[in-house]
């Protein structure tokens, strides 16, 4: 029996037609019989699980001490008014917490527009409704927004730098709201017996569909990265290796400048403190794409470059 090269896609084409800032359908072929479900089910597993996003993780509402309370003028109890403030999309730029904080006077209805605070984060969505005053009504709070991964519980949120007066709620931080794939049938010249994966996702907006999608195949391949090296696991230990190390040493202590990278991708770098080579090879790909600004482009380019002095992302200096 001849043995032939997996056919594998060249390239992810996209439904132009129905995008939007928050829906997305991608769709790519040839695959071998099998691999589209195999490819299909680890994006959305990780689409649906583990792209980052902004939430409110902690709130302090004047008038009320515990989330059972009810504020005097306003129509929602504390515990209405946190599920509303959990509705809010929000794109946060950074790694740590910000506060915002809200000051409305009745009658009329409170949004998440008028929450104030870092630009460091953005409200996508301004209308959400948060609560109803009456004439007299008055509302006051300040929210803490943080990014994460995934599902947060309360307790989890309550950390010891946190104000007394401040109730820890969980927070659901994906962006991702939905993601869906189906394999169908694909033609290639007279074969019939391959597969097209069509990949659906619908985002809240924090995160265009494109970008969730990138991110996802980003985490999945750089967990399959260590098993792919397993067959060369025993070159490890070479004199040739051995003899190489004080050269690599030497190498990992050179500027960036020296890869001679574009404006955009150096400025995210400097940006993030990463002066050196040795700052670079020591951070995930995952930790890269979480760089403001540093997208799928960037880490194409950094990643060329490394490879042509024989370096990766992820390496274990410490060996």
């Amino acid at each position: 029996m001849i043995w032939h090269e997996f056919q594998r896609p060249s390239q992810v084409q996209s439904d132009d037609e129905e995008r939007s800032d928050s829906f997305g359908r991608f769709l790519a072929q040839p695959f071998e019989r099998g691999w589209g479900t195999t490819v299909g089910n680890a994006l959305r597993r990780a689409l649906l699980s583990s792209i980052p996003g902004g939430a409110i993780t902690a709130v302090k509402i004047e008038g009320a001490d515990h989330e059972f309370s009810a504020v005097p003028g306003v129509v929602e109890d504390v515990t209405d008014i946190i599920l509303n403030l959990k509705k809010i999309p929000f794109r946060v730029h950074g790694q740590e917490p910000i506060f915002m904080s809200l000051d409305a006077q009745g009658p009329g209805e409170v949004t998440a527009g008028q929450l104030e605070g870092s630009h460091a984060v953005e409200v996508i969505d301004p209308n959400v409704h948060i609560a109803t005053l009456s004439a007299d009504g008055e509302l006051q709070m300040t929210v803490r927004v943080a990014p994460g991964r995934g599902y947060i519980q309360a307790e989890e949120n309550q950390t010891a730098d946190l104000d007394v007066g401040f109730i820890p709620v969980d927070s659901a931080h994906s962006p991702v709201r939905k993601a869906n794939f189906r394999v169908e049938m694909a033609r290639l010249g007279r074969m019939t017996n391959y597969e097209r994966l069509v990949i659906e996702v619908w985002t809240n907006g924090t995160i265009r569909p494109e970008e969730a999608v990138s991110q996802a195949a980003q985490l999945v391949q750089g967990h399959l990265d260590i098993y792919s090296r397993l067959a060369v696991v025993e070159d490890v230990e070479t004199p040739a290796a051995a003899d190489r190390q004080p050269r690599e040493e030497s190498i990992l202590d050179t500027s960036i400048d020296s890869l001679e990278l574009s404006i955009r991708s150096m400025n995210c770098l400097k940006n993030a403190n990463i002066r050196t080579l040795r700052d670079l090879v020591s951070r995930s790909e995952r930790q890269m794409v979480e760089i403001r600004n540093f997208g799928e482009k960037s880490l194409k380019e950094v990643r060329e470059k490394l490879e042509t002095l024989g370096l990766g992302f992820g390496m274990n200096l410490d060996i």
